[in-house]
């Protein structure tokens, strides 16, 4: 009885199996992705497989051949997730033609956020090459809270309706040394509230920007993301680990959920011990999370109050350690104040390779570009910052092997966003139901071509970028007029 029991279980196992290698080879993809090095860092994934796309997601992953309208041949080639960068200040298609060469299929502003979400949100519909998103920003909600900045918000609305989200930078410095009062204290979350139901994706508080504020000011903003469960992204008061504690405490306290933005950059000489502390964190069970960009330079505006008095001792470097975007020259006290006057950008040449190498290896650290806006001559982490892990890190110094090296740019940043944002639960991952957001690389070849000295330049490797389903880059080249990015929004949008 029981041998007549386990061969009739077997007769329907492999009639099953049959059937369902029958229904797979009567199914025509929209697209097969053939023969390549499939990796899905949450699974595990790692052999070779044929993906087929349907409807704009990933329908199946076989070692089966599949049929397809068309066929990628990627022998020899990497199929990855797309790669989720969570730290961009380039929003339009410029630097997004940038992004998706270094194989970015979603591009969120979370340190500094965008002003009035919604219009900005409108102004990308069917015009965007990647997915894109953005978090409320808190300097522009307490702009909102102080009455005599009424005419630079309508100047400022107009900017961002007409496409100009750099235009946002005025929220970095003008209330910089304001210190709101009460009354303002409740405005300032009332306008933040508005801004995560405009689709916002957490709450960028950029203290770092805005010494003004009080430290009762960023409590009452975090016991704000505590009680809505939004996550706080913060770029913290100093670069120094005393100001990393202070973010961890206020996350803490208020069970805020925070993401403590490119920490190389914040604790420079002491990022191991900076990244032991988020660890720590999380293993007592809060959400809290951190990232890094895989360079030696920071850079900013000139204008903000990084430079204020003692800017040298806070930051260890000197005039001739900065250089000019505009022109590439390094600076002298001359050249400094003079530019100090004006709205451009200076790349900080202030890290060491073995703070960065050794924060990039450590568990849990995911990649952020800090990504700028373009100029010729601006930072090469613009462009270069995924191919540079794929490319140095992983290949050349062999301190990270490729399954570990996707997953700090596809799944640990989609995790980290899907409470806050829910549709990227579909996002930085090959699995069957997941967006067909997919990066084809050749391992052997991929790398960084943008320099600090001859500025920006797509990098290599490359092959082909799919963003929902639509092909942007084949065989590294750009796919004309076509706008396959969707929008990502915040859990909190009407």
């Amino acid at each position: 009885m029981k041998n007549k029991i386990a061969l009739l279980v077997l007769i329907w196992l492999i009639k099953g199996f049959s059937l369902s290698l029958l229904a797979q080879s009567s199914v025509i993809y929209d697209i097969v992705i053939m023969g390549g090095r499939v990796i899905d860092p949450e699974t595990k994934l790692d052999t070779i497989k044929n993906v087929g796309i349907l409807n704009n997601r990933i329908a199946q992953i076989s070692s089966e051949p599949l049929k397809g309208k068309e066929i990628i041949n990627a022998t020899g080639l990497v199929v990855s997730p797309g790669f989720i960068d969570p730290h961009v200040h380039g929003l339009t298609n410029q630097e997004q033609e940038y992004q998706l060469h270094d194989g970015i299929t979603t591009a969120l502003e979370l340190e500094i956020g965008v002003p009035f979400l919604g219009e900005w949100y409108a102004s990308r519909q069917s015009k965007a090459l990647i997915n894109y998103g953005a978090s409320a920003n808190w300097g522009f909600a307490r702009m909102q809270a102080l009455e005599k900045y009424q005419q630079e918000l309508l100047e400022l609305k107009q900017d961002i309706a007409n496409g100009n989200p750099h235009a946002a930078v005025v929220s970095l410095g003008i209330t910089y040394d304001k210190t709101l009062d009460t009354v303002q204290y409740h405005n300032m979350l009332v306008n933040i509230k508005n801004e995560l139901a405009a689709g916002g994706i957490g709450i960028a508080v950029f203290i770092g920007y805005v010494p003004g504020a009080s430290n009762e000011e960023i409590f009452r903003v975090y016991q704000l993301a505590g009680e809505m469960q939004a996550t706080i992204f913060s770029h913290v008061r100093e670069p120094n680990l005393t100001a990393v504690q202070q973010a961890i405490s206020d996350a803490v306290l208020t069970n805020a959920p925070l993401h403590i933005v490119h920490i190389n950059s914040v604790t420079l000489g002491q990022i191991k011990l900076g990244i032991e502390m988020v660890q720590i964190a999380q293993k007592r069970g809060f959400n809290i999370t951190t990232e890094m960009y895989p360079y030696t330079a920071a850079a900013t505006g000139i204008y903000t109050n990084l430079f204020s008095d003692g800017w040298q001792q806070r930051i260890g470097i000197s005039y001739e350690d900065l250089q000019w975007v505009a022109t590439g020259e390094r600076l002298t006290k001359e050249t400094f104040e003079k530019y100090r006057k004006t709205k451009g950008a200076v790349i900080l040449h202030m890290m060491k390779p073995e703070w960065i190498q050794a924060g990039i290896v450590m568990e849990g650290v995911m990649i952020g570009s800090d990504g700028g806006t373009y100029s010729p001559l601006t930072h090469p982490r613009t462009a270069g910052t995924y191919a540079r892990v794929l490319g140095k890190y992983v290949r050349e110094d062999k301190k990270l092997d490729l399954l570990t090296a996707i997953g700090k740019m596809t799944l640990l940043p989609a995790k980290m966003l899907e409470k806050v944002a829910p549709m990227m639960r579909y996002k930085g991952r090959i699995q069957v139901g997941a967006d067909a957001d997919i990066t084809i690389f050749n391992p052997n070849t991929v790398i960084d071509k943008a320099t600090f000295e001859d500025g920006l330049k797509f990098s290599e490797g490359m092959s082909y970028v799919m963003v929902n389903g639509h092909f942007i880059l084949k065989n590294g080249e750009m796919v004309k007029n076509v706008f396959p990015g969707q929008p990502i929004y915040g859990k909190f949008k009407k």
